[in-house]
């Protein structure tokens, strides 16, 4: 059954909900439409099919996992051409960093037709990159980088990411209003206008060249009081000789030279002087800069637009791996896409966080049993040193009494 989705343009227009790309994971033939990169001079780790150590459904949270640590990863897949004209992009995938990640990308990027994917790697040119990085307790971000006019533009705004062992839904939404949404687990994290939290064009203003602040503006909103005068017993050495001070009786003039006291801090000591402050009469408040409009401002109606989008990619670097990528979805629909993220990654997530809290619910089980275990055997120990003593004792005691009776 089609679906419609209502354009957020002068003149509304209809267009019909299409998914151009969606990968689940569910086949074991998965990699028939996937193309592993090799790249000269990178090594690639493998990916391998599975729901993890803790899932919510067996079959249905399986994904791809990065398997190896300190390695690159490059596969991508390609798919039918299409142009994001009128109408919105929509890109969502699901992340689990199964093994507590501590440096590694989870994000995949966007490509058009021109992607060698045999050659795939860091610099290949993409539309869109999308989704969290993570290194150390300082990054712990969403990144949302967009190719504009042969260039790459970093978000001005900071996303926080995920950082739980948990799976998570990532949707990144571009509308053709330029305006642009980002979701985590269909919840807005961030939102805005295309081209006020990305330097995609040269600022509307600009500060006017020919302006300048004039030479009698007096932006100091206070001055020193020129009836303030310094008192006459101000200056005093911040040092003096100890007056408790004494020669020491040994002190030989001849052999340590002439003897002078220590210096202390001196307690009537006031510092530098400064006249007090005063509010400046002549205050003009701080000098705002006049701008003018920018020439080299060009408004672009179309920042969102892409011509070709044909591919997408996992090309990352992880130092331990173990993450698993899952229910990738490329379309025009907003709301199909949540419906679809609802129906994966939301049909498992709070079965999948059963399993998990069972399992850390065994293991300190486990390992209370270990340290009981640990702890009777070490008691046991020193019963049987004790007792090995004992009989020590009383062998002493035997050729004690031996030797006496001799």
């Amino acid at each position: 059954m089609k679906t419609w989705v209502f354009l957020a343009l002068f003149g509304v227009a209809l267009v019909e909900s299409k998914v151009f790309f969606e990968e689940r994971f569910d086949s074991p033939d998965w990699e028939k439409n996937w193309v592993q990169s090799a790249h000269k001079g990178k090594e690639f780790g493998p990916f391998k099919l599975t729901a993890g150590k803790f899932y919510g459904d067996a079959e249905k949270d399986k994904g791809i996992q990065t398997g190896q640590d300190a390695r690159f990863y490059g596969l991508s897949s390609k798919f039918e051409p299409f142009s994001n004209k009128d109408s919105p992009l929509v890109i969502q995938f699901s992340v689990k960093h199964e093994q507590n990640i501590d440096c590694g990308g989870g994000y995949l990027k966007v490509f058009d037709c021109s992607l060698d994917q045999k050659d795939m790697h860091g610099e290949s040119p993409y539309l869109v990159m999308f989704g969290p990085d993570i290194c150390g307790p300082g990054t712990k971000k969403v990144h949302v980088i967009f190719n504009y006019k042969g260039e790459n533009h970093l978000i001005k705004k900071e996303i926080r990411c995920k950082d739980d062992v948990f799976s998570h839904l990532y949707t990144l939404i571009v509308n053709p209003d330029n305006t642009y949404e980002v979701l985590i687990d269909n919840e807005k994290a961030q939102s805005g206008e295309l081209e006020e939290d990305w330097d995609f064009l040269p600022p509307k203003k600009i500060k006017d060249p020919e302006a300048k602040k004039p030479d009698d503006w007096d932006d100091r909103p206070t001055i020193a009081d020129p009836d303030d005068t310094k008192p006459e017993d101000w200056d005093q050495p911040e040092h003096i000789p100890d007056p408790d001070a004494t020669k020491p009786e040994d002190w030989d003039d001849e052999m340590d030279g002439e003897w002078e006291p220590p210096m202390i801090d001196n307690p009537d000591y006031k510092g530098e002087w400064k006249p007090k402050q005063i509010d400046n009469p002549d205050y003009k408040g701080p000098w705002i800069h006049p701008e003018i409009d920018n020439p080299e401002y060009t408004p672009d109606p179309e920042i969102y637009k892409y011509d070709e989008v044909c591919s997408v990619g996992l090309d990352l670097w992880q130092v331990k791996s173990g993450t698993i990528f899952d229910n990738f979805l490329i379309s025009n629909d907003p709301e199909e896409a949540r419906k679809i993220g609802e129906e994966t990654w939301g049909a498992t997530k709070d079965a999948a966080k059963k399993m998990k809290d069972e399992q850390d619910e065994e293991e300190r089980k486990r390992a209370e049993e270990e340290a009981k275990a640990a702890a009777d055997a070490e008691k046991d120990e020193e019963d049987d040193d004790d007792d090995d003593l004992g009989d020590e004792d009383e062998d002493d005691l035997d050729n004690d009494l031996e030797h006496d009776e001799l």
